[in-house]
């Protein structure tokens, strides 16, 4: 039973699953909810990560296998792939309900949110509309947190459009390491046909936009310290290409470099609850 749960936990993908969900508890707490409102999002939004992270190993299985990911708990066999799909039938069946205390409207983001990630594991991911499910999914996420507020109240379009801009820049960023075993496999995204550089370039300018439209969007003018990230974010990603001109580790640098935009991008996302 422990090597059970314990690969259950390994196959959820638990790091981007945790930071998705501290992400949004803490955007939640920022646009106003009570402790029980933070507590809710959570839930839901942890749920909604279990769900995908789970049906995406289900998904790879024999993908997985084919190219030796012996990090995969179904590969190595401490997971049956029947377990795992009753898992994933348990989150995502728990996501709608959970979402559904913060109203209609907030469990029909919720919903989309997690359909549009489903969707992305099966059949998207091979398709050169392979972004789209990341920019639906992470745009829906502030716009349930907020819906989920007493009353309802409509999400701000710059909020969930720079959500949007950041799981776009995401999804190029996130495929990035894998492209080599995914061109085994036969995954043929909009990022594996843009090819490393292309992905790279494609990264750096959606987070850039994300966090033009983090800095700009809300009203009034723009403080020093967002103006400094949107010059982070243009300098950073030019200097990672550059040091990483003269060695071997030229994507790694790069890599690296988009990760950082990434990272001040959900800072900003994150603070960004106060002015909404």
């Amino acid at each position: 039973m422990s090597t059970r749960v314990l690969g259950l936990v390994r196959a959820s993908h638990p790091e981007p699953a945790a930071a998705v969900t501290v992400v949004a508890a803490l955007l939640a707490a920022g646009v106003g909810h009570s402790a029980a409102g933070v507590v809710l999002v959570a839930l839901t939004v942890l749920a909604s990560q279990l769900a995908v992270g789970w049906s995406n190993d289900l998904i790879d299985a024999e993908r997985d296998a084919a190219v030796g990911r012996t990090d995969k708990p179904v590969t190595t066999g401490e997971v049956a792939q029947p377990t795992l799909a009753r898992a994933t039938a348990v989150a995502a069946v728990a996501v709608p309900v959970l979402a559904l205390a913060g109203g209609p409207a907030a469990a029909a983001c919720a919903t989309l949110g997690l359909v549009s990630a489903l969707l992305y594991n099966r059949p998207l991911k091979s398709t050169p509309v392979s972004v789209l499910p990341y920019a639906v999914s992470f745009g829906a996420l502030p716009a349930f947190v907020v819906l989920a507020l007493p009353g309802s109240p409509v999400p701000p379009a710059w909020l969930v459009a720079a959500a949007a801009l950041l799981g776009a820049g995401a999804h190029f960023a996130n495929v990035l390491p894998d492209l080599a075993d995914d061109a085994r496999t036969g995954v043929r995204g909009l990022p594996h046909r843009l090819g490393p550089v292309g992905s790279r370039l494609a990264a750096a300018g959606l987070l850039l936009a994300a966090t033009v439209a983090l800095v700009l969007g809300p009203p009034g003018p723009p403080s020093w310290t967002g103006l400094s990230a949107v010059a982070a974010a243009v300098a950073v990603p030019a200097v990672g290409w550059y040091a990483g001109r003269a060695t071997a580790g030229r994507s790694a640098t790069a890599f690296r470099a988009v990760l950082v935009v990434a990272l001040i991008d959900v800072v900003l996302l994150v603070t960004s609850g106060r002015v909404v």
